[in-house]
C-alpha cells in the first residue's frame, strides 16, 4: 500500500507548477477548435452538399473501422466518469483557489469534452448509426463505472493516463489516416485534430511522471510496475450493448480495432517501450532495493510481451455491433 501522506506532500509540491503546466499543455479556449469547425453549417447553402459527402463516405467505409470509430466516440462521452474518478485521487481538492491540481482536471475535462461532442455529431449526420442504441451505450458506460486499478494513487494515475492519452492519440490517428486513404478528407480531418490533443495531453502526463521521478523515485517505479504487472485496461473495458452484462462487448470492439489496425498488441507494446525511454527507466539512481527490482522487471517486459503477443491471433469473426444501421 502507498504512503497517502508522502503522496500528497509531492502533489502540493507539483501544485505550485500547475499555472506553468496549464499554459504550456493547454490551449485557451478562445483559441482552440470547436465542433463546429469541422462541422457542416445547416444554414449554408452548401450544407445538403455536405451532409451527401459525408453519409456517402460512411457508407463505403469498412465495418470494423467504422464500429471502431463508433467505439472511440463512446470512449469520449464516457468522460464524466474520468473526470470524477481523478477528482478523488490523493492530493486534489476541489475546494481550494488559485491554479490547483483541479483546476488542471476540469481544464483537460473541457477540452476532452470536445472529442465525443465532434464525434458524435459527425456520426450522427452520417446516417450509418443506430444513435439509439449508440447512446445506450455509453449510458451504460457511464452508468457501470470502471475500476483501472489505479485506487486513488496520483502516481498510478498519471502513469495510467501517459499511457492511455498515447493510446488514445494512436486510435483516433489511425482512423484519420484510414479515412483519408479512402478520400475521405472530413473524418481525417476530425480524427487529426482530436488525435493531436490527445498528443498534448499525454505529454502533459508523462511530465509529470517525470517531475514526481526526480522528487519519490522508488515510490514511482513501483507505481510503474504494478501498473504494468496488472496491464492498463482501456478506459471503456466495461463496454457492453443492449441485453448483455457489463464488460461483454470490449472483447469484440477490440477484436475489431485489431483487425482494422487501429490499435493493436503491437501498439501495447510500443507504447510501453516509448515510456521506458521517455522517463529513462533504466537510468534512474537512487532506488531501494525493491524498487531497483521492480526497475530490472520493467526493462525486461517488453521483450516478455513481445513473445507473447507474437503467439495471439485475432479472431477473423466479425460481431454484429447493433450500433450499425442494417
Amino acid at each position: 500500500m502507498y504512503n497517502a501522506l508522502v503522496r500528497k506532500e509531492v502533489m502540493g509540491i507539483l501544485e505550485k507548477e500547475v499555472g506553468s503546466f496549464l499554459d504550456k499543455f493547454l490551449t485557451p479556449i478562445e483559441k482552440i477548435w470547436q465542433p463546429s469547425d469541422y462541422l457542416p453549417d445547416p444554414s449554408s447553402s452548401d450544407f445538403k452538399y455536405e451532409l451527401e459527402e459525408i453519409q456517402t463516405f460512411a457508407q463505403e467505409m469498412p465495418y470494423d473501422l467504422f464500429v471502431t470509430l463508433i467505439g472511440d466516440c463512446i470512449t469520449e462521452e464516457a468522460l464524466p466518469s474520468y473526470e470524477s474518478w481523478l477528482m478523488s485521487v490523493e492530493g486534489i481538492d476541489q475546494e481550494k483557489s488559485g491554479p490547483t491540481w483541479a483546476s488542471w482536471i476540469r481544464s483537460w475535462t473541457a477540452e476532452e469534452n470536445r472529442h465525443g461532442d465532434l464525434l458524435g455529431k459527425y456520426l450522427y449526420l452520417c446516417g450509418r448509426v443506430n444513435m439509439r442504441q449508440m447512446e445506450i451505450t455509453t449510458q451504460y458506460l457511464i452508468s457501470d463505472g470502471f475500476d483501472i486499478g489505479t485506487s486513488m494513487d496520483p502516481y498510478r494515475n498519471f502513469i495510467y493516463t501517459s499511457f492511455q492519452e498515447t493510446a488514445t492519440n494512436v486510435s483516433h490517428r489511425r482512423v484519420g489516416t484510414l479515412a483519408k486513404q479512402t478520400g475521405n478528407g472530413k473524418l481525417a480531418k476530425m480524427c487529426g485534430v482530436i488525435a493531436a490533443d490527445e498528443a498534448r495531453h499525454a505529454k502533459a502526463y508523462k511530465h509529470f511522471v517525470a517531475k514526481i521521478l526526480e522528487l519519490d523515485p522508488s515510490e514511482m517505479i513501483l507505481a510503474f510496475e504494478d501498473m504494468m504487472r496488472k496491464k492498463i485496461v482501456m478506459p471503456a473495458h466495461m463496454m457492453r450493448q443492449s441485453g448483455q452484462k457489463a464488460g461483454e462487448l470490449w472483447g469484440h470492439f477490440s477484436d475489431a480495432a485489431q483487425r482494422c489496425m487501429v490499435y493493436t498488441g503491437q501498439d501495447y507494446i510500443n507504447i510501453m517501450k516509448d515510456l521506458l525511454d521517455e522517463w529513462k527507466i533504466e537510468h534512474v539512481t537512487g532506488l531501494n532495493e525493491k524498487a531497483e527490482k521492480a526497475q530490472e522487471y520493467l526493462m525486461k517486459l517488453p521483450s516478455r510481451l513481445q513473445k507473447i503477443t507474437d503467439r495471439i491471433s485475432t479472431p477473423d469473426l466479425q460481431f454484429e455491433f447493433n450500433w450499425v444501421k442494417k
